[in-house]
């Protein structure tokens, strides 16, 4: 059986490649939802983004960061979230993003820094989020208004879809290994960045505006050069 993350993939991925598909620049025509090139793609991504807040969790944690601080940081995820609905809705009117990977994060955030006590109890919370889909779906959680809990029977009709299941196992795990390595493996994620990776740091730092900004600025520059041809 497969890890039901699988079961999420089928949706298109927010790449260039993708908006270059909407707008008809690719020559064959790629299928985002079912190509397994792709769906792996997005899974591999998603994991790595989620897996990798979860981590940033437990480093924030480790540093004493405050719940005022908390609330700041995911207000602004909140307020990403929102701008992506409205501007989904206004470019896919019949697919908008009702809860995307920032919808999901905004939610994922507040249950991992409730749970984050739990420490190594977290690797069962973790299994049973990301195993509960396969067992537990039912055609209640199949609407618009309760979808984003991921126990769906069928997949929405949207443009990205990241429910807290199974993804909330993926952000858990990355927030328990994250605590594991800052307690025995600190170095690892204290060290500093070769030179030639250091202006990666920047992306870091500044990763919700990196995110936000990179489809309209591939959107306008297609749009630019189509305009043009």
């Amino acid at each position: 059986m497969r890890c039901a993350a699988w079961r999420w993939c089928g949706w298109r991925c927010t790449t260039s490649l993708s908006t270059s598909n909407h707008f008809g620049w690719l020559e064959r025509r790629q299928n985002f939802y079912a190509d397994p090139l792709w769906t792996g793609q997005r899974t591999l991504i998603l994991s790595l983004f989620l897996g990798c807040a979860g981590l940033s969790l437990a480093a924030a944690l480790q540093a004493g960061q405050p719940w005022r601080r908390f609330w700041r940081r995911w207000a602004q995820i909140a307020a990403g979230a929102l701008l992506v609905s409205i501007g989904s809705a206004l470019m896919f009117p019949g697919s908008w993003i009702s809860f995307g990977v920032l919808h999901g994060i905004a939610v994922m955030l507040v249950l991992a820094r409730l749970a984050a006590p739990l420490r190594a109890g977290l690797w069962p919370l973790a299994l049973l989020c990301l195993l509960l889909p396969q067992f537990a779906a039912a055609p209640f959680f199949d609407s618009r208004w309760t979808n984003w809990v991921g126990l769906v029977t069928k997949k929405p009709v949207t443009e990205d879809f990241v429910p807290l299941l199974p993804w909330l196992g993926v952000l858990l795990a990355g927030l328990v290994a994250g605590q594991w390595l800052l307690r025995t493996r600190p170095a690892l994620l204290a060290g500093p960045l070769a030179p030639g990776l250091r202006p990666l740091a920047g992306l870091g730092r500044w990763s919700l505006s990196f995110y936000l900004l990179h489809q309209p600025v591939l959107i306008g520059l297609l749009l630019a050069a189509q305009a043009l041809r």
